[in-house]
């Protein structure tokens, strides 16, 4: 019989996560809930603790305490692979593309049957495919960066993290990487959250927003029908645009 309790649960659910790395925990408690199909941003300053959230999440880090439900199961003290199965994909902040792998082998070899195949990876990426026969470290960073979002989608998870995806970028690759996550968010069902510093460019993607600061949430804007302060925002990120 199935289980209605799991199958109306919220995607990804962390709740008073506490982490880090060794013996240093970095997240403090750390509560936020995020349903099927919605796109989270994670805003805060460099060292708050935005990447090690990605990272608790996948299973990368030292978990401490607090729980992570993924449709209502547990799984905080799974290995990374195991919540891969389970459909998390990660775009990580170092993009980690295997070097000596072609272009195609390093799609290849994380996909998984879905939506999001070579042929639809190519079409959202062209120059991959032109690329496809070059080795991981032949690319551009930009090429490399299309590479790790698209190795992300060719998994086809339900739960996209995407770690700070423009970061290192020339201006002309940031603006296509931009107009590429939009489109995903926008046509694809999976849940997304998305690591970023800029104010300007995260509200591009979603008015569903919490900032983070020392290890904790200090400001949510729960609804994403309604769009978050502004200001209050770059007040706890002491940024101004």
């Amino acid at each position: 019989m199935l289980d209605q309790t799991k199958t109306t649960a919220p995607m990804l659910v962390c709740d008073r996560l506490c982490a880090g790395w060794g013996p240093t925990q970095v997240l403090d408690e750390v509560s936020l809930t995020i349903g099927a199909g919605e796109t989270l941003i994670v805003l805060g300053r460099n060292g708050v603790g935005k990447s090690t959230l990605l990272s608790t999440i996948m299973g990368r880090s030292n978990y401490k305490s607090g729980f992570i439900t993924m449709r209502g199961e547990r799984i905080e003290r799974q290995p990374s692979h195991m919540r891969c199965r389970a459909g998390i994909g990660l775009v990580p902040q170092e993009r980690e593309i295997f070097p000596s792998l072609s272009v195609e082998e390093n799609l290849l070899v994380a996909s998984r049957p879905g939506k999001w195949t070579l042929g639809s990876i190519y079409e959202l990426f062209p120059s991959l495919r032109e690329r496809r026969t070059n080795g991981g470290n032949q690319l551009s960073g930009g090429e490399q960066q299309m590479l790790s979002i698209g190795r992300a989608l060719i998994g086809n998870p339900s739960l996209l993290l995407l770690d700070e995806p423009l970061e290192g970028l020339a201006p002309v690759i940031v603006d296509y990487i931009v107009d590429v996550i939009s489109r995903i968010c926008l046509e694809d069902d999976m849940s997304i959250v998305i690591v970023e510093q800029h104010v300007e460019i995260a509200l591009q993607f979603s008015n569903r927003v919490v900032v983070m600061d020392r290890g904790e949430i200090v400001y949510e804007n729960i609804a994403s029908n309604v769009k978050p302060d502004r200001e209050a925002i770059e007040g706890f990120i002491e940024v101004r645009a």
